[in-house]
């Protein structure tokens, strides 16, 4: 086990993001079900080169976003999935999240000890943490929840109350797993669904960039008590049950990165969006409202008085 840090700071608020060093963009978020089988896009495969397809311009609501979510006191937001009984029943899920940066771009954080990538890619994709053993990594990853895999949709919803506006993402929300880096279907699936929002945005080369060492750094930006709680006794649980498992227990901290029972079950969510709407409500005489759809690579407007940015469709609305 590594040693502790002597100038660890104590008091540190893990749901607090760590700000931008000037280096990087300051613009840059119990039971499973064995019925629900993944239907990968068989069309999918992985290939030697990770994001070429670069956004001919900037996502358009993307700085404004992440403007707005470091607004908040606290960078939470609402995820809402979809839960599937065994007997087939469909009924909504809720819960607050933190929000944890954007894929590719982990907060600078001076307390983090794991190894960083080569700052090599940018998204438009919010990341959450979260233990395997809750319901929403199965209501998400579809492949199991001993791996990687994902495809499940979601929505999540901001409210940045400063600016007045709500923030509100549709999508599918992929799963990573202590084998992002492997060959299983689920492992491969995701990294194909998240490369192909990725692009390049430095001259540093990519081959030294790493799906498992983005994981870790992302375990490594939690301070020592968050990284405990993935040795806490299974979520949801009967307390009158005996716990099941060695070193499980509450009020624990994880030094070393790489502790088998909380890697074991931590994971990273990482939402690829769909669409994207902008509710402004800051004036109340004036309120405004945008819709943001992904179009791809075929850069055609369906929206009435829609307007192509990029790889997106910019509609406005009637709040």
């Amino acid at each position: 086990m590594a040693p502790k840090p002597p100038t660890w700071n104590a008091t540190w608020n893990p749901t607090r993001i760590p700000t931008y060093r000037h280096t990087r963009n300051p613009t840059h978020i119990p039971t499973w079900n064995p019925t629900w089988k993944p239907t990968w896009n068989a069309t999918l495969r992985t290939t030697s080169k990770m994001a070429t397809n670069a956004p001919r311009t900037p996502t358009p609501w993307r700085d404004t976003f992440i403007q707005h979510i470091y607004s908040m006191p606290q960078q939470s937001f609402t995820l809402s999935t979809v839960h599937r009984s065994p007997s087939g029943t469909i009924t909504p899920r809720a819960r607050t999240c933190i929000y944890r940066g954007l894929w590719g771009s982990v907060p600078e954080n001076d307390r983090n000890p794991a190894p960083r990538n080569p700052h090599v890619y940018d998204s438009d994709l919010p990341v959450l943490t979260t233990d395997v053993r809750m319901e929403k990594a199965g209501e998400l990853a579809l492949a199991g929840p001993e791996g990687s895999g994902g495809g499940g949709p979601v929505e999540a919803v901001w409210w940045a109350e400063k600016l007045g506006t709500q923030w509100r993402v549709k999508g599918t929300a992929w799963v990573l797993g202590p084998d992002i880096d492997g060959d299983s279907e689920g492992a491969k699936a995701a990294r194909d669904a998240l490369r192909a929002r990725m692009w390049a945005c430095g001259e540093e080369k990519e081959e030294g960039w790493s799906w498992e060492r983005e994981v870790t750094a992302q375990f490594g930006n939690l301070s020592p008590g968050m990284r405990g709680t993935f040795r806490n006794p299974p979520p949801g649980r009967p307390r009158a049950l005996p716990v099941e498992g060695v070193g499980l227990g509450l009020g624990q901290e994880v030094w070393d990165l790489q502790d088998p029972v909380a890697r074991r079950n931590f994971r990273v969510v990482v939402i690829v969006p769909d669409e994207v709407e902008q509710v402004d409500l800051s004036d109340m005489k004036a309120p405004k409202r945008w819709l943001y759809v992904y179009r791809g690579a075929s850069y055609k407007s369906t929206q009435p008085g829609g307007e192509v940015v990029g790889e997106w469709e910019k509609v406005e609305l009637w709040p």
